[in-house]
Parts: C-alpha cells; structure tokens; sequence
C-alpha cells in the first residue's frame, strides 16, 4: 500500500500529458512516438538520454503491440519480410547493447554523448524520410527494379540490421525510415501489409533493445507508466480524428520540427 501511495506521491500529470499529445499526434499522423517522445523528455524535462531511451523503448513495444494484434487480425502483416528484418535487427540490436554497457562502464558518460548525437542523427533521417518520401522512392525505383528475390532479401535484413543499430541507441528510425525503404524493396506489395510488416518487426525491436537497456539500469518504470496513462487514451482520439485533420499539412510541421531539434541535439 505504501508503494502505492509512493508511486502516486512521484507521479508527475505532465508527464502524461505529453503522451497524451505525443500519442494524439501518433494516431493523427502514424509517425512514431520515439521521434517525438525521447526529444520530449531529454530536452523539456531534462530525462538522462539513456533513461530516455530506455523507457521509450518499452512505451514503443507496448503501443506497438496492440497495433501488431489489429494488423495480424486483418491479415495485413507479412511475416516473411518480418522475418527477414529480424534476421539484421537482432543481432546488431545486441551488438549496439553491449557497445552501450561497456561505453557506461568504462567511459563515464560517454554512452550519454554517443546517445545524443545519433538521436540527433536519428531525427533529421527521419524528418528527410517524411518531407522528401515521394523523391527518394522515385529515386530509389531507379535501381531496384526487377530486383531479385535474393538480393531483395539481403538488402531487408540490412535494412533490419541499420534499423537495429538506430533504435537501440536513439529509439527513433523503425517508422518513417523502415517504411520509406521498404516502400521501395517491395513496390508490389500493399502499403498496408508494409505497414503492418514494419509495426510487427518493431515489437521484437524494441522489447529486445528496452530489456537490454532494463539490464543496464536506464529504464524508469513510474517514467513508463505516466507516459502509457495519457498515450493509450491519445492514439484513441487521434485515430479518430485521423480523417478529418489534413495529414499533408501536419507531417511537414512535425518533420520541420525534428530538423530543428535533430539540429539542437546534433551541435
């Protein structure tokens, strides 16, 4: 009862108020929350990154998990390109992971610095992957087309491998950069079964890289459920309002916006 009573004493309503926005703005847009999120909490409350990181790792496994459950239910998850970005994001996701330990134990805070710049990195990709998405496919279209099956499966799991290595150490880069390659790799399949690919791969991703980063002691569970009380209700509201909120005026707001704090992070 006391833990309780501790636990409600430390909880901070801003907190949730900002997975909240942060979750509305998931549900109106699709971007995802660890390109808003981590910034929000490094940057306006002042969250250590790599507890930053850590528990946005856990909010993304959790949120995504019930997106996965509706995809599956839908039949619009393609296991085998799951699969195959699992096959890169799991090894590279423990590679970064002990990276992180021995930076933490060996080098002081020099896991922070290293989590900063590649959030910083992680948010302009992300923001280009948004803002110049028509441009890159049409580009990319150019040189991966009439592509082998065996080729398209090794530049997916490298794909998963690069994604692996971003979002263990930044949280960010599985939505808008995942897509937009895979927009590309598979110009055949439905948007949605990507979509839904993409989200499935993510819950692995992020359990894998939020339990390692539980291990290193960088992850605040009282953080993780304030975040979790004001997002789950937000990506509700902003799902529904989804069709009536224009989405090409939004994405470039939110895209200039991670420029700018990508920027902020990368100095």
């Amino acid at each position: 009862m006391s833990i309780v009573a501790d636990a409600l004493q430390a909880w901070n309503p801003l907190y949730s108020l900002s997975g909240f926005i942060v979750g509305t703005l998931v549900g109106l847009t699709g971007v995802g929350g660890g390109s808003l999120m981590t910034p929000i909490l490094v940057l306006l409350f002042g969250v250590a990154p790599t507890t930053a990181v850590g528990t946005d790792l856990l909010y993304a496994a959790v949120t995504k998990g019930g997106g996965t459950i509706v995809h599956a239910l839908h039949g619009t998850v393609d296991w085998r390109i799951t699969r195959r970005l699992a096959c890169g994001s799991a090894p590279a996701t423990i590679l970064s992971l002990l990276m992180l330990s021995w930076l933490g134990n060996t080098a002081g805070h020099a896991a922070n610095g290293l989590i900063t710049s590649a959030l910083g990195f992680a948010l302009l990709l992300t923001a280009a992957a948004i803002l110049f998405r028509r441009w890159i496919l049409d580009y990319l279209a150019h040189h991966v087309d009439n592509m082998t099956e065996s080729r398209s499966r090794l530049l997916t799991v490298l794909l998963g491998a690069f994604v692996g290595v971003l979002v263990s150490i930044s949280s960010v880069g599985a939505g808008a950069v995942g897509m937009t390659v895979l927009l590309a790799l598979y110009p055949r399949l439905p948007t949605v079964r990507l979509v839904g690919s993409d989200i499935a791969h993510a819950v692995p991703l992020t359990l894998l890289a939020g339990f390692g980063h539980w291990l290193m002691g960088s992850v605040d569970w009282l953080l993780l459920f304030s975040l979790l009380l004001g997002s789950l209700p937000g990506i509700t509201l902003g799902s529904h309002l989804g069709a009536r909120v224009p989405d090409h005026y939004l994405r470039p707001v939110l895209a200039t916006t991670m420029a700018a704090v990508g920027a902020k992070l990368s100095i």
